[in-house]
């Protein structure tokens, strides 16, 4: 019987993991935390909340804390409490442009928040840290596809910085205490009920309205989108295979510590991905089949901060935990569109 904290459970990936974890675990318990912070539409986390709470079966118990992982009172309360075997830390200020305006929430949320949870890790020993890290520590790296074997020292944004630094510092806490940790780089994550700051998302908002959007660096960005299910599918799969505990030749720990991107592999030109995207909002009704999208699209330069092209090489996860994400980028979005449509309408 596991015992399983998930951090940003009101978040994109943190709920449709709980959700998940609702549907495999037999009996347990689940703790999540999020501190509902207002960097997109609350009602949107309130949302997903709502949904878990009907989602719960009566086996597993189940228990939403509000607050952040910065506060180290709130964790130091939290671990001995519950006594985890399992830590997934989803929970993180997101976005990259966001980061160039507002940098503190970023030091807070993503190196001191992080940091109390290896903390309470390392005083309340875990069999598992599992933590979100991300593509954009890849920077303006030219290799592609982007493997976890390449050098990641040019960031390119606060947020990427941030998330290479969770990976530096759970190598050392692994290192030193021995806490079995892997770290997942995700791509360009959508779905239903996503976070409405993601293109797919913002556009469908922006065309609804009216409003023209804006296509970066003339279209030619490339994207590696990974639907949520597949995040989550892999998640799972690795929460449940922590690196193994080794002593070295020195005697001391060899650090059980692992990196696995998630990405699709098929990176799609952000043309194509907004006419599929056109597709699909005419096809669940959400706007009218004349709509007239060349009058309302740009394309513009590149922004500060973005890459030209995500493209993962997840061959480390088909190898280690037999999983390569599936969902097409269409029957994604179709599944996004009709969960709009019912949402908004």
């Amino acid at each position: 019987m596991k015992t399983i904290l998930v951090t940003g459970s009101a978040g994109f990936i943190g709920s449709n993991l709980v959700k998940r974890l609702f549907n495999d675990m037999e009996e347990g318990t689940i703790v999540g935390i999020d501190n509902l912070n207002n960097y997109y539409d609350v009602s949107l986390k309130e949302y997903r909340l709502r949904e878990l709470d009907k989602a719960k079966p009566a086996s597993i118990s189940y228990q939403f804390v509000k607050g952040s992982i910065a506060d180290r009172e709130l964790i130091n309360r939290l671990f001995p409490e519950y006594k985890f075997d399992i830590v997934v830390n989803l929970a993180a200020q997101a976005g990259v442009r966001y980061s160039i305006e507002n940098p503190d929430v970023y030091i807070e949320s993503n190196i001191i928040g992080f940091y109390n949870i290896l903390e309470a890790c390392r005083h309340n020993p875990v069999e598992h840290l599992v933590y979100a890290s991300s593509s954009s520590v890849y920077g303006g790296n030219k290799k592609v596809p982007f493997s976890t074997d390449d050098r990641v020292d040019n960031p390119v944004s606060l947020y990427a910085a941030t998330k290479k630094s969770n990976e530096l510092m759970a190598h050392c806490y692994s290192k030193l205490y021995n806490i079995p940790s892997t770290g997942l780089r995700f791509f360009t994550v959508y779905g239903p009920a996503g976070r409405p700051d993601m293109a797919y998302f913002g556009f469908t908002n922006k065309l609804l309205k009216g409003d023209t959007i804006q296509i970066y660096n003339y279209g030619n960005c490339r994207r590696d989108f990974t639907y949520v299910d597949d995040i989550v599918e892999g998640i799972v799969r690795v929460m449940g295979g922590a690196p193994e505990r080794k002593t070295g030749e020195d005697g001391l720990p060899i650090p059980p510590y692992k990196v696995y991107n998630i990405g699709g592999g098929q990176p799609e030109n952000l043309l194509d991905f907004v006419n599929i995207l056109q597709e699909e909002l005419l096809r669940a009704g959400v706007l009218p089949q004349d709509y007239d999208f060349e009058a309302h699209r740009e394309l513009v330069p590149m922004q500060p901060g973005d890459v030209p092209v995500t493209y993962a090489d997840s061959s480390a996860l088909e190898r280690d935990f037999g999983f390569t994400p599936q969902i097409t980028l269409r029957e994604g979005l179709r599944k996004f569109a009709s969960w709009y449509k019912e949402y908004y309408k």
